[in-house]
């Protein structure tokens, strides 16, 4: 065979299923995904963003990315496009939350213990995508059906905390692979949120990075490897623990990523760097 259509068929590989090392977990079988999109969003370091996961969106904020809540008023992307916005989806794929509308779906063993701090949330058991992969898919569906550009898969990094099953780091990064698939399926960009002890193994499936407090905590410089590949790390700092944020601005120029100070409960406030 030539090294062209080697090359070729390599790539293809690749392409067609970010999850292909990894096909299964240590509970279940990754259910197999459909194949990508013609193509997808795909954001390039420097964009100013702006994240509000609250009610009540207000889309004036100056900024080329919104983050918003998948359950928002459609009029809201609608407003955001007209303005030339790209807007992401977010969803949470890692914890149960007793107020979304697809709460009853379910079921009882994937439930696991109470995520501290956040009333109403529990973690999910990720290994059983036999139970949870309908359900995901009907969150993607839908960011997709509303016209979003992105979604952002909040509570990715599992597998070190206190869940109430035993998660691997295999079964964490077998997930984030089967997901990123999964919106690429649906023509949605996908961001790594957190986990930077997974980007070298996921760093080809996602297209852009969500993080918090690293600067604060001392791990922003891991996320790099997004820059270096053309793609965006959108970095929030947080108003309530102490951050040095001019200096994490200034770091930020250097290295190109997209910091904003926000409260941790995700209002309207932001602030940018100068």
């Amino acid at each position: 065979m030539s090294r062209i259509p080697l090359l070729f068929w390599t790539l293809s590989l690749i392409l067609i299923s970010c999850a292909l090392p990894y096909k299964t977990m240590t509970h279940s079988p990754i259910p197999s995904s459909p194949s990508p999109a013609p193509d997808w969003w795909h954001p390039t370091p420097g964009l100013t963003w702006q994240w509000q996961l609250d009610e009540n969106i207000d889309t004036t904020v100056k900024a080329e990315v919104y983050d918003v809540d998948l359950y928002v008023d459609q009029s809201v992307i609608d407003d955001l496009h007209a303005r030339g916005v790209k807007v992401i989806c977010y969803i949470s794929v890692g914890s149960w939350e007793d107020w979304r509308p697809d709460a009853d779906q379910f079921p009882p063993e994937v439930l696991g213990k109470d995520y501290e701090g956040w009333a109403g949330e529990r973690w999910l058991d990720i290994r059983r995508l036999d139970l949870l992969a309908p359900i995901l898919r009907g969150r993607l569906e839908l960011c997709a059906a509303k016209g979003f550009d992105g979604v952002e898969p909040d509570n990715i990094e599992i597998h070190d905390n206190e869940t109430g099953f035993p998660i691997t780091y295999a079964d964490q990064l077998a997930y984030a692979r089967w997901l990123a698939d999964e919106a690429h399926a649906r023509g949605l960009a996908i961001g790594l949120k957190n986990a930077p002890d997974m980007v070298a193994d996921s760093l080809d499936c996602f297209d852009f990075a969500i993080t918090e407090d690293c600067a604060s905590s001392g791990w922003c410089d891991q996320m790099i490897p997004f820059i270096t590949t053309n793609k965006p790390v959108f970095a929030a700092e947080y108003t309530d623990v102490e951050v040095d944020f001019p200096g994490a601005c200034a770091w930020g120029h250097e290295h190109r990523f997209s910091f904003i100070l926000k409260n941790r409960i995700l209002t309207a406030f932001r602030s940018t760097c100068p």
